[in-house]
């Protein structure tokens, strides 16, 4: 399928190296999986599978990156085949794997659904995903994050309100690093639309951690440098598990 994401692949992977996904950001995704090393995992809209890597070179037993974009997919086949470490990229649901994962990850892919029907259909597909007792972790838009233009600025991104704030209202994410300056539109979803759409397709004991930054991250940078994001990040992390 054609996606505004399709031609972004090399510049999502330049991001990675971003200061704010690598000492904060995934330091707090893996603080979160503690204990999923060696599960079956779904990495759902895996991008170009920086984190499906990441999983399997962590000892995850088998990683299944799943994303409807034909064109970050190919950037993570090409990536598989450069360094083969045995994850299968898909463009549909693995279907034939339905309740076998025990850990489901879903980096920014929440808010792209368009309308509530879709959000409660991209948390069912995680569900179907999940034996029972399985984990989803997913990071959607802070309901709360900050609306000021230039606030994310020092970490490569600006994050802003298209219209009234609102469920399912557009907001607009401008990547702007390096030679890159990206606008992609996304959908902000208040705190508790997103559980009740969580609850709906069978999860419960909903949490929302915080972040954290990496020692090495704040030595390099300082307090100060992290301090406006931890007060109120573009993004959250919010766990479950299927009941």
């Amino acid at each position: 399928m054609s996606t505004q994401f399709d031609p972004l692949g090399d510049m999502y992977e330049e991001m990675f190296r971003l200061p704010w996904r690598t000492h904060l950001e995934s330091p707090s995704v893996f603080r979160v999986l503690d204990g999923a090393a060696h599960r079956r995992v779904l990495d759902l809209g895996c991008g170009t599978g920086l984190y499906s890597r990441e999983m399997k070179r962590r000892g995850a037993a088998h990683v299944v990156g799943y994303d409807i974009s034909e064109g970050m997919i190919a950037v993570a086949r090409r990536l598989e085949a450069a360094e083969p470490l045995g994850i299968e990229y898909v463009t549909t649901p693995p279907l034939s794997e339905e309740g076998r994962f025990g850990t489901v990850l879903g980096v920014y892919v929440l808010p792209y659904a368009e309308d509530r029907a879709a959000l409660v259909d991209l948390c069912a597909v995680a569900a179907r995903a999940l034996r029972r007792g399985g984990r989803f972790v997913t990071l959607p838009v802070n309901p709360d994050f900050h609306g000021g233009r230039a606030y994310y600025e020092r970490y490569g991104l600006r994050l802003y309100d298209a219209e009234p704030r609102a469920d399912a209202s557009r907001v607009t994410l401008e990547l702007c690093f390096g030679r890159y300056d990206q606008r992609i539109t996304a959908r902000h979803w208040t705190g508790a639309t997103l559980e009740e759409a969580l609850r709906e397709t069978g999860f419960g004991e909903i949490s929302w951690p915080g972040f954290v930054v990496s020692e090495e991250g704040l030595a390099r940078f300082g307090e100060e440098f992290w301090r406006p994001y931890l007060d109120c990040p573009h993004a959250a992390i919010i766990t479950c598990r299927k009941q």
